[in-house]
């Protein structure tokens, strides 16, 4: 069966595990949490930052608070993360942890009165339409922890931590950020983009993309190292780079 051919037969049964898990899991979680759960839903959609999540979910900031405290701090549900480099910085981005709750959170509670009605044709179809996007930052989390495992490596330069960067405008956004530790490392070891296109190798325009984000992450130097990530492997051009993993490399890394 295929991937597409088991979300299919999920989403078309309205007491499918895959449908049912997340209420149940919201329910026994959120009992009393209105707002948490609120803020849970908003994340869950997509919104990152605090602004964006108060604005959407519509609540007070000081609500908004008490609730990322009950979910990251208390729940642990929602992870909170700020960008790895020599600058200190307090630009939170925030993300469901749990990755079937982040799922469940973006595709199937929003369309539940679709679900049950029936109707989950329109709902994979909404699936397939935001899966590419969907997926690509899903992916990325579980890239850094299978890079975080594999430390320490050579390859790596030295580092001991994986995170990510990115500015308060969102004008640059790097997947893969290594430094010797999380809080203020004296400089960055390593940077790297990360692609999981289907049919599309990591290619020559990737690598001169992350050659130039190099230069705008703060603690970087000539001898930061350029790592790339993809699904479909490396072109000619692509292999240039100072570390190239596949999907392979990092299933391994969980074997250790």
């Amino acid at each position: 069966m295929s991937m597409w051919e088991f979300m299919e037969e999920q989403i078309s049964n309205p007491t499918s595990p895959l449908i049912v898990g997340g209420e149940r899991i919201l329910s026994a979680e959120f009992p009393e949490e209105a707002r948490a759960r609120q803020v849970l839903e908003t994340i869950g959609s997509g919104e990152r930052t605090f602004t964006t999540i108060q604005r959407r979910a519509g609540i007070h900031e000081t609500t908004l608070q008490r609730a990322l405290a009950v979910l990251v701090g208390q729940k642990r549900m929602v992870s909170a993360e700020r960008p790895l480099s020599s600058r200190p910085s307090k630009e939170t981005h925030y993300a469901v942890a749990d990755p079937y709750l982040r799922f469940w959170l973006r595709f199937v509670g929003p369309n539940m009165a679709e679900i049950e009605r029936d109707r989950g044709d329109l709902v994979v179809g909404r699936i397939r339409e935001g899966w590419s996007a969907y997926r690509g930052r899903a992916v990325e989390p579980l890239v850094r922890e299978s890079i975080f495992r594999m430390l320490p490596d050579e390859r790596f330069g030295g580092a001991q931590y994986v995170g990510a960067y990115w500015t308060r405008k969102g004008d640059v956004e790097v997947d893969l950020v290594g430094a010797e530790k999380k809080a203020r490392p004296r400089r960055v070891a390593f940077v790297g983009s990360i692609k999981w296109r289907e049919r599309t190798p990591f290619g020559g325009r990737d690598l001169g993309r992350i050659a130039a984000q190099r230069d705008e992450v703060p603690g970087t130097d000539e001898d930061t190292v350029l790592i790339g990530v993809s699904r479909e492997g490396f072109d000619e051009q692509g292999k240039s780079l100072d570390a190239a993993l596949v999907p392979e490399d990092l299933l391994e890394a969980w074997k250790r």
